[in-house]
């Protein structure tokens, strides 16, 4: 599955370039990409694309000052030097951590599919649902994706992996006189897509939001299905980061140890699980399975180099750049959240009168918590039953304190991009109805 990578010298050119021209250390990530999507548009085959890239991102120290430059596609070495060496003058002396090793060059992961396939997918979801609801508008997006990652140190290291993914996202457009309605939701997975359970899952959207509903004003327990319980989990990966430990801007700068969140939850990272599975991160540091909470527990920070020898520890394996321009920062790349034992169902049976939220309007929680967001696409719960589709709705409340409280998780864990999570019950969330 290695494209070009193998023969590709530029990263060693670099190295030794950059050791020739005053240099102490240097470091190469290379990302080469090729992608193939199959877009519909309104019900029909639209277009056929294939792209391919190749990033090369350069790190150098001269005199302790670090630089970095980033090229994209076949570039002179020494274009690349020069920028780097130009920004190394203009920054302050850092320490020098970088990953020492040999070549390691690990198993490819997932396979790739003809598009063939991807548009057999695509035609399939499009016309399970118009079998269904004939006067839906649906778009579908579906790609095959394949990425090889390598890095290369004056340490010694130069370690490479090579991935395979297979993504999905389907979404319909129903419009009933005034009324507009927008059911989406998408899939992510390594060697094939079950595009029977997405297309599943609108169909079970559409058919809840049939009928209308009302819904009073007031505190009451709201479930967020799998697809919208990001907004929950992304308050508490922020709070997890090394880096905003450092910073004191963590509510939980001072928590390790302590119980935070209802003793159901856990919360940790598996870099052998699911479609987004890596075995080293940015900087080249191995990834492991680390709890963060236990039981409601705090027991562990992620962290890249620079803010694990800043905290007196080492790196937890989460460096990552946001772009091949950007330094490494403390990210998290592969979450799971332990999931409960009922069902989806079972959660709403339990129910008197609530709110089921799927998809949400707004920015999320951030790290202060606070949280007031308009429902895109939410369902009154009444005596344990779905009675309709909500409009003019917003829900609000505080994350950390609703996660002390009565908090049930379901059964239905599913990949919410790189998040495992079930559906979350929230008790004595603020539900305001215009």
């Amino acid at each position: 599955m290695v494209f070009g990578l193998t023969d590709d010298s530029l990263a060693e050119k670099l190295i030794d370039l950059a050791l020739q021209r005053g240099a102490e250390a240097a470091e190469v990530l290379q990302s080469r990409s090729r992608s193939r999507p199959v877009f519909f548009e309104a019900n029909r085959l639209k277009q056929l694309e294939s792209s391919a890239a190749l990033g090369t991102a350069l790190r150098l120290w001269v005199n302790g000052r670090p630089g970095l430059a980033v090229a994209y596609g076949n570039v002179d070495p020494e274009a690349i030097i020069d920028k780097a060496l130009a920004i190394s003058a203009l920054n302050d002396p850092e320490p020098i951590d970088l990953v020492g090793g040999t070549s390691r060059y690990y198993p490819d992961m997932g396979q790739e599919v003809p598009v063939e396939q991807l548009i057999e997918w695509g035609q399939g979801m499009i016309d399970r649902i118009r079998s269904a609801y004939p006067e839906v508008i649906c778009s579908v997006d579906v790609e095959c994706d394949v990425e090889t990652t390598r890095i290369l140190n004056t340490k010694g290291l130069d370690c490479r992996y090579s991935d395979a993914t297979l993504s999905s996202y389907l979404s319909a457009d129903w419009v009933r006189g005034d009324d507009f309605l927008s059911v989406s939701d998408g899939q992510t997975q390594r060697d094939v897509l079950d595009v029977d359970a997405l297309t599943d899952q609108v169909l079970q959207r559409l058919a809840w939001a049939e009928q209308p509903a009302e819904v009073d004003t007031g505190r009451m327990p709201v479930i967020f299905t799998a697809k919208a319980a990001d907004m929950v989990w992304d308050t508490l990966q922020s709070a997890l980061s090394g880096k905003r430990v450092l910073e004191r801007s963590s509510p939980w700068s001072n928590a390790l140890g302590e119980q935070m969140t209802s003793s159901c939850i856990t919360l940790l990272q598996d870099p052998e699980a699911g479609p987004f599975s890596c075995p080293f991160d940015d900087e080249g540091t191995p990834t492991q399975r680390l709890i963060f909470i236990e039981q409601g527990v705090v027991r562990l920070f992620y962290s890249d180099r620079a803010v694990g020898r800043t905290l007196g520890a080492e790196s937890t394996g989460n460096g990552f750049r946001p772009g091949l321009g950007s330094y490494p920062t403390p990210s998290l790349y592969n979450t799971l959240v332990q999931p409960g034992t009922k069902s989806l169902d079972q959660l709403i049976a339990g129910i008197d009168n609530g709110v089921l939220v799927d998809q949400i309007l707004g920015g999320g929680a951030g790290i202060a918590g606070d949280f007031s967001v308009n429902i895109d696409l939410g369902y009154r719960i009444h005596r344990g039953e779905l009675v309709g589709r909500v409009k003019d709705t917003m829900v609000a409340g505080n994350v950390y304190t609703a996660l002390k409280d009565k908090v049930e998780l379901g059964s239905d864990a599913d990949w919410n991009g790189s998040c495992y999570t079930p559906s979350v019950l929230l008790d004595g969330l603020s539900i305001t109805s215009g």
